[in-house]
């Protein structure tokens, strides 16, 4: 009678372990199945011609940081009352004053430039990020807060580009969605700072022409803000495109389905 009971203990326990064992033997077979999903060459490609709109905008950015034709201030053309007359022009980093003739000058125009005619050119870089000085343009000082605001937030926003471009790089090589996210909101940060770049820079102008008067002067914005301009708005459009294609269900996919080469 008791060695049956064993028997019948020992029969059951045994059943006991081997159900664990084949529960636990599930589980990590369960977890050996899950694959990460990868991209398929339609949502790579999608990604790539995504990257390539933010990398237009990455362009334009730096072609626009790394000039001196934000601004252009020009005074009368017979202002001096001689052949010559000057007018400056200046970005982030660096102002220059040119002397044009006024020969060469369009005779509709009233004030001296533009600054793409020939003549004498004396160019010199900002002291805001040295000795912390102001400059001096016609007479006019510059305020150096808000010129040094615009260079770190554009400076800022070219950091958050290339941690956007790290992260699509990773995304393209581990062939995995999960950077896209992360690559999205750099971009569209980076776009954001650029256009607030500019927008300071644009006050930093206006605090300059208020700071005197005595030379009346004729200000506006030239090509190289129109560069960063266009590329704050093509880099926040290329981050959209990023958090697009990493919604489970992307909006493309509603337009175009994906048509099943089976049926």
């Amino acid at each position: 009678m008791w060695s049956n009971f064993f028997v019948q203990q020992d029969e059951e326990g045994r059943t006991g372990v081997a159900g664990q064992s084949g529960g636990l033997a599930g589980m990590k077979g369960g977890r050996g199945q899950r694959r990460i999903h990868k991209l398929s060459d339609s949502q790579e490609g999608k990604i790539k011609l995504a990257f390539f709109v933010s990398i237009v905008g990455v362009t334009l950015t730096v072609l626009g940081m790394g000039t001196e034709f934000w601004v252009e201030l020009a005074q009368p053309k017979n202002f001096s009352g001689n052949q010559t007359c000057q007018l400056a022009h200046y970005g982030l980093w660096k102002g220059c004053i040119r002397t044009l003739r006024v020969d060469e000058i369009d005779p509709e125009r009233t004030s001296c430039g533009p600054a793409d005619l020939p003549g004498e050119s004396n160019c010199t870089y900002f002291k805001f990020f040295t000795s912390g000085e102001n400059a001096v343009i016609f007479k006019k000082t510059t305020k150096k807060s808000l010129n040094l605001a615009a260079a770190v937030l554009a400076l800022l926003s070219l950091t958050m580009m290339v941690m956007g471009s790290i992260c699509i790089a990773m995304s393209l090589s581990k062939g995995v969605q999960f950077f896209l996210k992360p690559a999205s909101f750099c971009f569209i940060l980076s776009g954001v700072l650029v256009l607030l770049s500019v927008l300071i820079f644009h006050q930093s102008v206006l605090a300059l022409l208020s700071s005197d008067h005595s030379i009346p002067l004729h200000h506006e914005l030239s090509w190289s803000v129109a560069c960063v301009g266009s590329a704050g708005g093509i880099l926040i459009f290329g981050g959209v495109l990023f958090i697009i294609l990493a919604l489970p269900f992307s909006p493309w996919q509603k337009c175009f389905p994906h048509k099943n080469s089976d049926t």
